[in-house]
């Protein structure tokens, strides 16, 4: 071999190390920022109570109210959950557990703990693992978290009894974790879900961002960071699926989504309203960006929430 061509080859060596270790530096960066738990730089943060805010009386009832702490494992783990329990002002066996959304807390649910208190429900917050009081490391947009949240549903039927009737409702990556829990094998003290701008799966939804937010393809970055998700995590993004689980529900589901959403792109509420098997209502708030129906329309929104549930819980 000429020594040109022996040099070349070298050159051609350093040259591949040095862009695989980039793209594996670019990808653990992209990890930290995706799936470790911890406050993120592009998630906002809640603000200041205001009276401006059109749920400010809401939010206020919900940070004065006196709460009940409930705990619980992470499924499979010994992580500790926390979580807000509010029992309805009226004894009943209806109850609503709620879940937050991505790089958020139980304090951020505040409008919506207040809605399910008016309409005469026990309401559990937890907060989602890894997450505001909660133990963990990871956030796995849905995948474990579903199994989570039905062990909360488990807790409430343990404590409230065989006779109890419960919602799932989630907003953001608390839709998508709800959406996800439909698929599993559920109680039947599980009656129906409500969705509020759930996405599609995690792999669509990092795509999209990564595209938005960072103006990056989807290839290689995605693909590397889901691996190294699978490595340090284990979990791909494309088992955090929304769109496969309702495939699988056979009870009710309100799927709900603002009509200017351009985190959670609207479009993906069509596609899991389409492919869910159970009966299934859906309401687009036309003019509402991500995770503000509620404070866009909130006539609207309490209306239609109120008329699903007459419909599906005595």
């Amino acid at each position: 071999m000429s020594k040109r061509k022996k040099w070349g080859l070298i050159s051609l060596g350093v040259i591949v190390v040095l862009v695989a270790g980039g793209l594996l530096g670019a990808s653990l960066y992209f990890y930290n920022m995706t799936v470790a738990s911890g406050k993120k730089s592009f998630v906002g943060t809640e603000k200041p109570l205001r009276k401006s805010d059109r749920l400010y009386a809401q939010k206020k009832w919900y940070r004065d109210v006196k709460k009940e702490q409930w705990t619980e494992n992470a499924a499979g783990t010994h992580l500790k959950q926390v979580a807000d329990y509010i029992p309805a002002d009226k004894t009943t066996k209806r109850t609503v557990v709620l879940v937050h959304g991505f790089g958020s807390n139980k304090e951020a649910m505040g409008g919506y703990v207040a809605l399910f208190h008016q309409l005469g429900y026990n309401t559990l917050i937890p907060d989602t693992r890894g997450q505001g009081e909660s133990q963990g490391k990871v956030i796995s947009y849905g995948y474990y978290e579903s199994r989570d949240y039905l062990k909360w549903v488990k807790q409430v039927i343990a404590k409230q009894g065989p006779q109890s009737q419960i919602v799932l409702f989630g907003v953001s990556m608390g839709g998508a974790t709800t959406m996800m829990t439909s698929g599993l094998k559920t109680p039947t003290q599980l009656k129906a879900y409500i969705e509020d701008c759930g996405y599609t799966d995690a792999q669509a939804e990092i795509s999209y961002q990564a595209k938005q937010m960072y103006n990056l393809p989807y290839w290689p970055l995605v693909p590397l960071t889901s691996a190294v998700a699978k490595a340090k995590a284990g979990f791909h993004f494309k088992d955090a699926n929304a769109l496969a689980a309702v495939k699988k529900n056979h009870k009710p589901m309100l799927f709900i989504h603002g009509g200017a959403d351009t985190f959670v792109p609207t479009r993906m509420v069509y596609q899991v309203y389409r492919a869910d098997a159970g009966p299934k209502e859906l309401l687009v708030v036309k003019g509402a960006q991500h995770a503000a129906a509620l404070s866009h329309n909130p006539e609207l929104y309490e209306k239609t929430v109120t008329a699903f549930l007459a419909k599906y819980m005595k």
